[in-house]
């Protein structure tokens, strides 16, 4: 199948998300005195859940209210330096390698949209993609194909030359919902868990296979696994 176009997830795809987010709730465990660590298997894990439920989730008992901590570590997030080496091996030049080829890219993520743009702005990410679609209390989040289908759209794509890249079963989800075709990425934090629940989706051991796969005319393909 060939591919004008590409719906990347953004954690646990592009950027190793977790050394930062451990990082916060470090911050926040030590405001609370607490002589403990964030538990980064853990926080990948609960990665794709995300939101207040991760929050409490690798808090443990040094959570109280999940729904207030989750906007302290927001609001921590959105001023925090983010470094520089946050995306995974290959990103940078794979986006690239793909931008200059023609292929059309943009996130879907359940980040906080303010977050999305943070990140890929500080790591010189960000114009590589035509839509950059994080989560809002408006959008309802993936599995539901709202988000995916509203990069589809800004993109100006469509679902028979569109790909979709993520690392977990809610990307899946997400993918098929939306109508979209699917790979995952092998280092992804739930890419095992998504393979064990659907063996036949292809999978990608390299940023640099999916530009090793654009053939002519600015168009990529990706054999099925």
């Amino acid at each position: 199948m060939l591919f004008g176009n590409i719906i990347f997830d953004l954690d646990g795809t592009l950027i190793d998300s977790a050394r930062l987010t451990g990082a916060i709730i470090d911050t926040m465990l030590r405001a609370r005195g607490a002589n403990v660590t964030a538990d980064r298997e853990l926080i990948r894990e609960m990665d794709a859940i995300g939101g207040a439920a991760m929050i409490a989730a690798v808090m443990g008992r040094h959570s109280v209210d999940p729904a207030a901590e989750i906007e302290e570590f927001r609001a921590i997030h959105r001023t925090i330096a983010v470094p520089g080496d946050l995306a995974f091996p290959g990103v940078g030049d794979t986006l690239a390698a793909l931008r200059r080829a023609g292929i059309g890219m943009a996130i879907c993520s359940n980040k906080p949209q303010v977050l999305c743009e943070k990140i890929l702005g500080d790591l010189d990410l960000a114009e590589h993609f035509g839509a950059i679609i994080g989560s809002a209390p408006d959008r309802p989040r993936k599995p539901s194909p709202e988000t995916a289908l509203m990069a589809l759209e800004g993109i100006g794509g469509t679902a028979q030359d569109t790909l979709y890249c993520g690392d977990s079963a809610i990307d899946v989800a997400t993918a098929k919902a939306a109508g979209l075709p699917v790979v995952l990425v092998a280092w992804g934090y739930g890419t095992g868990a998504a393979i064990a629940e659907t063996p036949t989706v292809p999978v990608i051991a390299a940023m640099a296979e999916l530009s090793d796969a654009i053939a002519g005319h600015g168009r990529s393909s990706l054999p099925g696994r």
